[in-house]
């Protein structure tokens, strides 16, 4: 996201002050157990990111979960000063090991009471320590279907990390749609899975398929 999109965030609070009960753990489980189904000959591969193959899918993650892990810790510099548009990311070597040692840091990092207690960075932009909270279990659980489903892969988020998302890109009277943050809602039906409503209100089609 760049830092006019995570501008967005900055007046942005949760419906009646408060942040649902949130636990990082199960969408970082769910990224984590996708690695070993990821192929080398799959990185150069497509995802519903536009600008991304595989490759850069991954690196991706890489750079959020260091930059929610450093803003949780409330550690901040570089890792989240730096909007994650600034250039195309560089997978780096040896990710099969760092990304889930930085996946079980991130929710250390959040599972500490301090974490969601006044304000932090992340992307170059100031946030509620509770905001950010939502904003990094959302990356986690929209990235990871895009992992997934470039991937071949299934995907199984738990339900209370969907409902998170689906709050945090669901439009209401006292918190519009940040209208740079996520693409266009793509349109499904009121009783379509909660996966798929989350993820058509980030922007994805939820039938996406790489080709397709």
């Amino acid at each position: 996201m760049s830092s006019d999109r995570h501008g967005s965030l900055k007046n942005m609070d949760t419906e009646n002050g408060t942040t649902p009960t949130l636990d990082l753990e199960p969408a970082a489980r769910q990224i984590a157990g996708l690695l070993d189904g990821i192929e080398d000959n799959c990185l150069t591969g497509p995802t519903p990111c536009p600008d991304y193959a595989v490759r850069e899918l991954l690196a991706h993650l890489v750079g959020l979960v260091t930059a929610f892990r450093d803003a949780g810790r409330k550690s901040l510099g570089p890792t989240t000063d730096t909007s994650p548009d600034a250039a195309l990311p560089v997978l780096p070597e040896g990710w099969r090991k760092t990304l889930p040692t930085l996946l079980d840091e991130l929710v250390a990092a959040w599972r500490d009471p301090a974490a969601r207690q006044g304000m932090t960075r992340a992307g170059g932009v100031d946030l509620s320590g509770e905001v950010a909270a939502m904003v990094a279990l959302n990356e986690l659980v929209i990235h990871g279907w895009d992992l997934a489903r470039s991937t071949g892969q299934k995907y199984e988020a738990d339900e209370a990390s969907l409902r998170v998302s689906l709050a945090l890109t669901t439009p209401s009277d006292d918190s519009p749609r940040p209208g740079q943050l996520f693409g266009p809602p793509v349109p499904v039906p009121a009783d379509a899975p909660l996966i798929d409503r989350a993820v058509a209100m980030s922007g994805r089609r939820p039938d996406w398929q790489p080709g397709g």
